[in-house]
């Protein structure tokens, strides 16, 4: 069975996060005042084989743990749907 997983990439929230802050003093000075708190992470899609929906998310979460993810600084979730 192939499994798809959308998996999004998030700087913790008790670090700084000097692209959101350059983002947010931008949307600042384009007048947008009533935006704030902007946090920039990362969004990834991966196509999985696997012969059950939870040896899917195992293999995803081996890779998020393994590769995808910086656990000092990252935090991470996902969503596995059936292609």
């Amino acid at each position: 069975m192939k499994f798809v997983a959308e998996i999004d990439v998030m700087p913790l929230k008790a670090l700084l996060d000097p692209q959101g802050k350059a983002v947010g003093h931008g949307l600042k000075n384009m007048g947008l005042n009533e935006i704030e708190n902007v946090r920039i992470g990362k969004h990834i899609t991966l196509e999985v084989e696997a012969a059950s929906k939870d040896a899917a998310h195992e293999k995803v979460e081996i890779a998020c743990k393994k590769l995808l993810v910086n656990p000092i600084m990252e935090g991470y979730h996902f969503t596995l749907n059936e292609n």
